[in-house]
């Protein structure tokens, strides 16, 4: 790998991020629950990620203004528009993968 400098280094993955986000925003079919099966993690773990990251930097931010940040909206906005109710098949698929979160 490229030797790059940290300033590069922070251009690069705010970019990355950044299409992170444009491609859940692209996405919104899928549902957080699907990435929690799939991956381990979903846009509330990015917003929630978002936060701790502020504070790391002396930043006060919500986890309301961070999830705004990944959702693009408020939550609840986003929640209403586009989440739906979790299958019995999905749930089953979470807690087989996640006993610990179910």
């Amino acid at each position: 790998m490229a030797d790059l400098t940290q300033a590069q280094q922070d251009k690069l993955d705010a970019a990355a991020f950044r299409r992170l986000l444009s491609h859940l925003d692209n996405r919104k079919d899928v549902q957080n629950i699907d990435l929690m099966i799939l991956a381990d993690f979903c846009r509330n773990c990015l917003g929630n990620w978002y936060r701790e990251a502020a504070e790391a930097g002396g930043i006060e931010l919500s986890t309301e203004e961070a999830r705004e940040r990944v959702y693009g909206m408020p939550y609840a906005e986003w929640k209403q528009k586009y989440q739906t109710e979790a299958t019995p098949e999905q749930m089953a698929a979470f807690k087989a993968r996640r006993p610990d979160k179910a």
